[in-house]
């Protein structure tokens, strides 16, 4: 730290402040204050990127920065309470898949009470979240007495849970680099990121956990560590179902008999995982809130607002019932096109000494969520956060610049609610996509690895 310029103090000290002011003074209805603090945030991430000393410096930074959230109940999403309200059940003894929020409040259960039940924003579903996510919940409000019947102090046992698997993910990201011969300073494109820090450690929400447990698949892999790497995927899937979606992918990294392998340790652990939650109720209860991601949720869609849009035009109405899990298929089919075509070092530079697993099979993560991303319903700004942990391992930007325009979803907040700006969606895709193919087409010659 000594040899540390004044100015790179100045520089994390406005960037602390800037975010504890977003996060602790401004509600998601503020808009001009809450976008203005953004831009500043993503204007001083851009400035410090393109520092190419420091590193050290600017991760301890990224820690500082997202320690100093630990106090602030998250001020840009309600989903917390959710969280909460499941782990008091757990506490209970009682399956937050098996019945209705409604159903429960009747039952008298210690700390789910009226006050709670008002907070939660989806009083109307069953809940959707896996095994390991719900592990999460419980801890939450399970550690002390004192703790299981606070709010803040569930959301603090939260985001120190969230802050170790933070932490944990640059130093597999910083290990990854290396071994893939990358910029070191790439960590910073996530480690820095607005929206991750905000969405993340701010917000609590837990692509955290999947992006760790990813990357440590990933690192394990690396070694052919095909067991543990498998287990340590399918603690993914156990936060949330997304990374089904890049098994394909291994198809064109591995021998076909150790993806079979890997598939198979998958399939065993995530039954152990989700066993302890079974029985005939939670089961129809965890299918109902599939099905009704697919048939009811839209927000910040592309493709889907397109189809939409015809279907209005078309039959008078929205169509979501049928077009959300259609498209769903679609996605699928255009993943498993993309999976066979895939293989691993065709994509890399041709200097990465031929390794079995290089950072072609991130990005193949890559292309593959975005896939998903672009047939998807509903596209919260917090998924984004994958893209930009993927990102940092190739040559693509196009997912960096994602992670500063979906933030502008936010305008649609009002003290009255949410009204969404199809403007600011149209404007969203228009840019990525018209980046993305910018880079595929015109900055390809240019763009590499380093």
């Amino acid at each position: 730290m000594r040899n540390v310029r004044a100015s790179s103090f100045a520089l994390l000290f406005l960037f602390v402040a800037l975010t504890g002011y977003l996060s602790y003074g401004v509600a998601r209805y503020e808009t001009t204050v809450l976008i203005s603090c953004y831009i500043g945030l993503f204007v001083l991430y851009s400035f410090v990127f393109q520092k190419e000393s420091e590193i050290n410096f600017w991760l301890t930074g990224a820690i500082i920065i997202r320690v100093s959230l630990l106090l602030v109940l998250p001020n840009l999403s309600d989903d917390f309470y959710r969280f909460i309200w499941d782990g008091r059940l757990w506490v209970a003894g009682e399956h937050p898949f098996a019945a209705l929020p409604t159903d429960f409040l009747n039952q008298r259960i210690p700390g789910l009470d009226a006050a709670l039940f008002e907070k939660l924003n989806s009083k109307e579903y069953f809940t959707i979240y896996p095994p390991v996510a719900q592990f999460v919940f419980w801890v939450s409000t399970s550690t002390s007495s004192a703790l299981a019947n606070s709010i803040l102090g569930s959301v603090v046992v939260m985001r120190i849970l969230i802050l170790l698997a933070e932490a944990g993910s640059i130093i597999l990201m910083l290990r990854l680099l290396e071994w893939f011969q990358l910029p070191r300073k790439n960590v910073l494109l996530y480690a820095l990121n607005p929206l991750v820090i905000l969405e993340l450690t701010g917000n609590l929400h837990f692509e955290v956990f999947v992006i760790f447990f990813l990357l440590l698949s990933v690192w394990l892999l690396t070694n052919e560590k095909i067991f543990p790497a498998a287990v340590a995927f399918a603690f993914a899937i156990g936060v949330k179902l997304v990374p089904v979606i890049f098994l394909p992918l291994l198809l064109g990294v591995f021998a076909f008999r150790k993806v079979i392998t890997f598939y198979l340790v998958v399939g065993f652990t995530c039954v152990l995982l989700f066993l302890p939650m079974y029985d005939q109720q939670v089961l129809a209860g965890f299918s109902t809130s599939i099905s009704l991601y697919f048939k009811s949720f839209e927000f910040n869609a592309s493709l889907y607002y397109l189809v939409r849009e015809y279907g209005f035009w078309k039959v008078g109405y929205n169509t979501i019932q049928n077009t959300g899990w259609k498209l769903g298929m679609v996605s699928a089919i255009f993943i498993a096109v993309y999976a066979f075509l895939f293989k691993t070092g065709k994509q890399g530079s041709s200097n990465e000494k031929n390794r079995i697993v290089n950072s072609s099979l991130l990005s193949g993560f890559l292309f593959t969520l975005l896939i998903y991303l672009s047939f998807a319903t509903t596209v919260h700004p917090w998924y984004i956060t994958s893209l930009a942990a993927f990102s940092i391992f190739t040559k693509w930007r196009f997912g960096i610049l994602w992670t500063a325009l979906i933030f502008l979803t936010y305008i649609g907040y009002s003290q009255n609610g949410y009204s969404e700006r199809l403007w600011i969606t149209a404007s969203e895709y228009l840019i990525v996509f018209g980046y993305l193919g910018y880079e595929l087409l015109w900055k390809e010659d240019e763009l590499n690895y380093r």
